[in-house]
């Protein structure tokens, strides 16, 4: 039964008191934001122009991550960049609740999206033979309609156990956005068979899907033993780029919620590593070193300055 909530906003206290640091902070921020969407907008866009590259499984699932960080990080950036020109900080209970499951949302579908991408280097790699006929198109529909299905059901289960949780004291969080453990630490209960269940369907899924993707990146990296130096070559550096994103991605995940919250401190700046940096860094670790990416932006680019020239 829904236990009633006394408690219709919050208040954030964000990164920092100070109003110089919070100026500072602002132009950061917002250059980082803008730097990251349009980082991963270019990969969609260069993808989804080049069917050389969309006929690609590992571009399909490239070009979804990219939307799935652009959509990440503007589910708690902007609400955070907006607030550092405050001096109070507030968000609703609907808001709080509707940045919890958009954040949760999104994540989601990103594990998901990583698993796959870990899968079909796996066939790629260690059965190329059977790569046409295993990762089809039809496959890739349903990973990516899983990946959305998984990402709404974690977050759906998040909101209907926090929606339990009444609120009816302090209604000051000690962070610049709603997430599970500082919610917790502000419910009118005992908050701890919450917490473990939180910690069971946010950090044990984490070091579990973490580990296994290690475990095959690692059974990847053996079977290049079989392959000739230029082959070896080119599958180290797609293998390198993904194992980063997935450390990027997984590391702050398990450090924020694979822990109960009476053991649990929160540091704002692991909050501000996945919610913002980890988005920016994942197209330019993509793009660094794979050359067909960079050909493909050039063209488009060139195909858009052309039409704009005739224009």
């Amino acid at each position: 039964m829904h236990k009633q909530s006394f408690i219709t906003e919050f208040v954030l206290l964000g990164l920092s008191q100070n109003p110089t640091v919070q100026k500072i902070a602002f132009f950061v921020f917002l250059l980082v934001y803008i730097v990251t969407i349009g980082g991963n907008m270019l990969i969609v866009v260069t993808i989804v122009c080049s069917p050389a590259l969309l006929g690609s499984p590992m571009y399909f699932f490239l070009a979804f991550l990219s939307f799935l960080d652009a959509c990440f990080s503007s589910a708690m950036a902007p609400k955070m960049i907006v607030d550092l020109l405050y001096k109070r900080k507030t968000i609703s209970y609907k808001g709080c609740m509707i940045q919890l499951f958009a954040e949760h949302f999104f994540g989601g579908a990103e594990v998901i999206v990583l698993t796959s991408m870990a899968y079909d280097r796996y066939v790629a790699i260690c059965r190329p033979l059977h790569y046409s006929s295993i990762m089809n198109w039809r496959l890739c529909g349903i990973l990516v309609g899983v990946s959305w299905t998984g990402g709404f059901l974690h977050s759906i289960i998040q909101i209907l156990f926090t929606f339990q949780l009444p609120f009816c004291g302090p209604n000051v969080i000690d962070h610049f956005l709603c997430d599970l453990y500082p919610l917790l630490e502000l419910a009118c209960t005992d908050t701890h068979i919450f917490g473990l269940f939180m910690v069971a369907n946010s950090g044990f899924i984490c070091i579990i899907i973490f580990t296994m993707l290690l475990v095959s990146y690692g059974v990847i990296l053996l079977s290049l033993r079989t392959l000739n130096s230029e082959g070896r070559r080119k599958a180290l550096s797609t293998c390198g780029s993904h194992i980063a994103v997935v450390v990027l991605f997984f590391v702050p995940c398990i450090f924020t919620y694979a822990w109960p919250p009476s053991a649990f401190s929160f540091d704002k700046m692991v909050a501000i590593f996945y919610s913002m940096l980890t988005p920016l860094l994942n197209p330019l670790i993509y793009t660094f070193r794979n050359m067909e990416m960079k050909n493909a932006i050039r063209k488009v680019w060139k195909c858009l300055v052309i039409d704009s020239d005739e224009k």
